[in-house]
């Protein structure tokens, strides 16, 4: 349906789905970070409705297709953003993401991202571009940033979502068809490494120091999608950020272009990082290897005669 209050009903349901699966481990950091999910996806549907009420208003049109109304579609790309987790409504995603288990997490950052991205390739013809490329220029910026410290390793990968967010924002409004073919690429990836960590029981980069000498497929896989999520030449992830650079180029974006691009340097650090911490081929730390050299006390009561 192209009426907004279809799209309005559809991201409500939406969000309704996935509380349950979030706090489903009764833990209060789950039941927090349900909460918090929950009161920020209400408040940006709330701006959603607002702002096709205020065109419907003006224009007398509930076309999806046809916002045209400045207001309106300034408060849209807000709401839009505040749903997708792009600075600076970005506070949230990262403590969810920490509440949640990890195959939760995969739903966060790849299937709930789906209905707001359709939306923004909707409107794209009418939204505010310049907005869109501050908030997408600030979320790579902060997306790097802010993931250079983490240690638990679902914040990084949210700031990783965050940062991918903004190359997705930054292209939407002149090439449609690019952003969807990058989240799709993202998604994939996503979907790799987060799989990936669950198999390995991984949440910490120590953890995943051991992860060589238990599951050796894996890791390398792992390795290889997350250098591939940086956007290094021979791999998958590099394509979309080459393509969005040439179109935003065309557009005589270079400037931006060029800020991007430095940008994902930041977000190269802690890539990186975590695949180095992966090719670490540290032993595990059990006892077993302890034991050879105690000498067994329960010893057996014939040997004494």
């Amino acid at each position: 349906s192209n009426h907004w209050i279809m799209a309005w009903a559809g991201l409500e349901i939406n969000t309704l789905a996935i509380l349950p699966l979030i706090s489903k481990s009764h833990h209060p950091r789950a039941i927090e970070a349900a909460t918090k999910y929950f009161l920020v996806q209400s408040a940006a549907s709330a701006l959603v409705l607002f702002s096709s009420m205020t065109n419907a208003w003006y224009t007398g049109q509930w076309d999806i297709s046809q916002m045209t109304h400045p207001t309106s579609c300034a408060i849209l790309t807000t709401a839009l953003a505040m749903k997708l987790g792009l600075v600076p409504f970005h506070f949230w995603f990262p403590e969810v993401l920490q509440g949640s288990s990890l195959p939760i997490g995969l739903l966060l950052s790849t299937a709930m991202k789906f209905p707001p991205i359709t939306l923004l390739y909707l409107t794209s013809p009418s939204l505010n571009s310049t907005l869109l490329a501050t908030m997408a220029l600030l979320s790579t910026a902060v997306g790097g940033w802010m993931g250079l410290n983490q240690t638990q390793i679902r914040k990084i990968l949210a700031f990783s979502s965050i940062s991918h967010l903004g190359w997705m924002a930054i292209i939407i409004t002149y090439s449609p068809k690019l952003a969807l073919l990058n989240f799709y690429l993202y998604t994939l990836m996503t979907m790799t490494v987060f799989l990936s960590l669950n198999t390995m029981k991984a949440l910490k980069l120590s953890t995943l120091m051991t992860s060589w000498a238990k599951t050796p497929a894996i890791s390398t896989m792992l390795m290889l999608t997350l250098l591939s999520l940086a956007g290094l030449p021979p791999l998958t992830g590099f394509l979309p950020k080459w393509l969005i650079i040439q179109e935003l180029t065309k557009q005589e974006m270079a400037p931006a272009a060029t800020m991007i691009s430095l940008l994902s340097l930041l977000g190269l650090f802690f890539y990186l990082r975590l695949a180095y911490c992966t090719a670490i081929t540290l032993p595990p730390h059990t006892t077993n290897s302890m034991k050879q050299w105690h000498i067994d006390k329960t010893t057996n009561p014939t040997m004494g005669v």
